[in-house]
């Protein structure tokens, strides 16, 4: 199976979607956040805070690209989408899956985190302009899960759904 790319705004439950949907498979699940965190040495609040948000873009590219392309599952941080070749290569190595959610609850979620960089001290109204700018990017996905008023488990039966028929879409 070609690997499971999972993109969304931040709070939009990749992470827990991908460990839910990588137990349900059977399949490693690897966060793109995680592994730069690994090569760094640092949080990713902190390269952002040290180096910037370009440094951190570069990075997180050929994080992407050292990716497996088979039997996994890559949870993606929410800002991966704004560069094309990182569109173009998940697009070109798996199945990408936009979750996708209101951005009131959103916004909730993200309030409740602090380990997320490009929204500490933000507005709500900043928030939302962020996600209209990734948006576009987002919709070039291969699948469209709105994931707002469901539940972890039923948004892993609806991923689970797309990939069935896009196998049998390849099978006809």
């Amino acid at each position: 199976m070609k690997a499971i790319f999972l993109t969304g705004f931040m709070g939009a439950g990749k992470t827990t979607i991908g460990k839910l949907l990588g137990e349900y498979l059977q399949l490693p699940v690897i966060d793109t956040d995680e592994q730069i965190e690994k090569k760094m040495g640092q949080s990713i609040p902190k390269i952002f805070a040290e180096k910037g948000d370009a440094f951190f873009r570069k990075i997180e590219s050929q994080c992407l690209q050292q990716m497996p392309t088979k039997d996994v599952i890559i949870t993606t941080g929410g800002g991966i989408v704004i560069k094309d070749e990182n569109r173009q290569w998940m697009k070109e190595n798996g199945i990408v899956i936009f979750l996708d959610c209101d951005l009131d609850v959103l916004y909730e979620r993200i309030q409740q985190d602090s380990n997320r960089p490009l929204a500490n001290k933000k507005t709500k109204a900043e928030i939302i302009h962020l996600f209209q700018q990734r948006e576009r990017f987002y919709k070039e996905a291969d699948f469209q899960i709105v994931t707002t008023y469901l539940t972890p488990n039923e948004v892993v039966w609806k991923i689970v759904d797309c990939l069935k028929a896009q196998q049998l879409g390849k099978n006809s």
